[in-house]
Parts: C-alpha cells; sequence; structure tokens
C-alpha cells in the first residue's frame, strides 16, 4: 500500500492522530487525488470524519478542490445533509455557487435531496437561485418535482427578497 492509499485509510477510519502524523511526515498529501479523484477533503466529508475535515483545512487543503465529476466537499456534505459542516467549509472560504460538470450547485443537490436546514443556510450565503444545471433546471424545478413544500416556500419567499 502507497503513502496515498493509507492516507485515505486512516481518513476512513477517522484515526486522527494518525492522520495528523502522516500529514507531517508528507504534508503534500493534504491536496493529493486518490485513484477515483477524491481529495481528502472530499473523502473526509463523504465519511462523515468532521475532525480530520478540519484537520486538513488547517493543513491547507484546497477547499474548493473537485474530484473527476467535478463535485466539491461542500457538493457531497450538501447532498448528505451535514449542516455542521456545510456552516464550516462555508466560513473557511467554499464557494457556495460552484458547479460540477453537470452544472449542479450545493443549492441543487441540497434540493434534490430534501436538506430544508441546507437550503437555508446556502441561501443565507448567498446561493444563487437562477443557476441552471445542464438540464436547464434550477433548485426549484428540483424541489417542485419532488414536491418538497417547505423548500420550494423557502426559495420562493428569498426570491421575492
Amino acid at each position: 500500500m502507497n503513502a496515498i492509499e493509507l492516507f485515505f485509510n486512516t481518513i476512513q477510519s477517522g484515526n486522527i492522530e494518525n492522520a495528523k502524523l502522516q500529514l507531517q511526515h508528507n504534508p503534500d498529501l493534504v491536496n493529493t487525488k486518490d485513484s477515483k479523484g477524491f481529495t481528502p477533503l472530499i473523502f473526509a466529508t463523504y465519511f462523515g470524519q468532521d475532525e480530520i475535515a478540519k484537520v486538513l483545512i488547517a493543513n491547507g487543503a484546497e477547499i474548493d478542490a473537485s474530484d473527476v465529476s467535478g463535485n466539491t466537499a461542500l457538493m457531497g456534505v450538501c447532498f448528505k445533509g451535514n449542516l455542521k459542516m456545510v456552516e464550516y467549509l462555508l466560513e473557511n472560504g467554499a464557494k457556495v455557487n460552484v458547479t460540477n460538470n453537470n452544472g449542479v450547485t450545493p443549492l441543487i443537490f441540497s434540493c434534490m435531496h430534501n436538506k430544508l436546514d441546507s437550503v437555508e443556510l446556502l441561501l443565507h450565503n448567498h446561493a444563487n437561485i437562477a443557476l441552471k444545471d445542464h438540464e436547464g433546471k434550477t433548485a426549484l424545478d428540483y424541489a417542485r418535482e419532488n414536491n418538497f413544500a417547505d423548500i420550494i416556500a423557502l426559495i420562493q419567499k428569498n426570491r421575492s427578497k
């Protein structure tokens, strides 16, 4: 197993002390990518390893780095509904209106998956409700398709501001 594979295994296991040691010995690991194009930050947030994600950010992880599909850590936590990490990433400079290879934004992901709290936080941080993905759909379109009434109401309220 090479150093990158070992680091990603450590992240997934949640062993924060071991992750810190690996970063001390090889600081370049912080922005490496695995065979699927995941960065350590994307990987940590995907597996809910919030404390390791914070260590990565403190050690210079590129907050808006993307995987091969163009997804960022912020998109992943919006998809999963990890509100505390959505907030943390935004506080640390994550771009709220970033798009992946399909034009999907964190707001669209949140609307697709009925993550009302994430939608609210993204809107508070100036998420652009007018952005459309490559299918020509907005976040509101996805909320309507899925009949997510609370999200529909929230976006409509923000649209009228």
